[in-house]
């Protein structure tokens, strides 16, 4: 269907056709035709960043699989499609046990780079040393991640990254504005950090917002009332914030 609504130049029927092999990559990474794509086709699938799978070793595999189908004209395309693989998000032991061993990667310079630097990263990330920005290690957007908020003391200040598939918790950007007793909510790949109060107990009506896709932190409005202890929730993608404290008047009720 890709193919055809492609050939035909179909916007509505290439629309539903992407749509349908995003949210069913692992069922249609393993048919002939996805074997059958072109290399454009299939580095614009692998790559994206709404590809829904939960495990990265499924499109390193569709990847080594594309290119084994037929290997005398492919496999000058294997550097190409392993940069669409967040090689970093592989599990340790798969890494280096399988992906560092594979002689069609050894064989070729470029490919055998794009894995030292994905091994680099994940060193980094198992030895908790600072924060890794490179794009082999960015999640998905529709990747399922757990993050962590907190700090060495009282006060938070640092943002970590759950990987439940390798059991590693993987340090992101530091909090711009280090405080406590504040709110956290998700909305679509954001992270929303409300209020709470700062170094000196200051109440905070600031809000900074987490992209987990550009991994970077950005201050949005700020809340009307400043607050501490509060709740907050998404609903409809909007963001609201519940009772909690203020320096001046207590308990809020709402």
């Amino acid at each position: 269907m890709l193919l055809l609504s492609d050939a035909h130049q179909c916007i509505k029927l290439s629309e539903l056709s992407w749509g349908m092999c995003l949210s069913n990559f692992p069922t249609i990474c393993k048919t002939e035709d996805f074997l059958q794509l072109p290399k454009d086709m299939v580095v614009q699938l692998l790559s994206h960043e709404e590809l829904e799978t939960e495990d990265e070793r499924l499109v390193y595999e569709a990847a080594l699989n594309w290119i084994n189908y037929d290997l005398e004209k492919r496999h000058c395309h294997l550097a190409e499609l392993l940069r669409t693989v967040r090689l970093a998000l592989l599990p340790a032991i798969f890494l280096m046990e399988n992906v560092s061993t594979e002689e069609l990667i050894n064989a070729q310079p470029k490919s055998k780079e794009l894995v030292d630097e994905a091994i680099r990263c994940k060193l980094k990330i198992l030895q908790n040393d600072g924060v890794v920005n490179s794009p082999c290690a960015r999640p998905r957007k529709t990747s399922h991640a757990l993050f962590l908020l907190g700090g060495q003391t009282f006060m938070c200040d640092k943002l970590y990254l759950v990987d439940q598939k390798a059991k590693e918790i993987i340090p992101k950007s530091d909090i711009p504005s280090p405080r406590k007793e504040f709110s956290a909510c998700a909305i679509g790949c954001n992270v929303y950090i409300t209020g709470g109060r700062g170094s000196e107990n200051g109440v905070s009506k600031d809000v900074w917002v987490y992209d987990t896709v550009q991994e970077e932190w950005s201050k949005a409005a700020p809340m009307l009332i400043a607050r501490f202890g509060h709740g907050s929730a998404e609903l409809k993608h909007c963001l609201y914030v519940v009772g909690g404290h203020t320096a001046a008047t207590g308990c809020l009720p709402a």
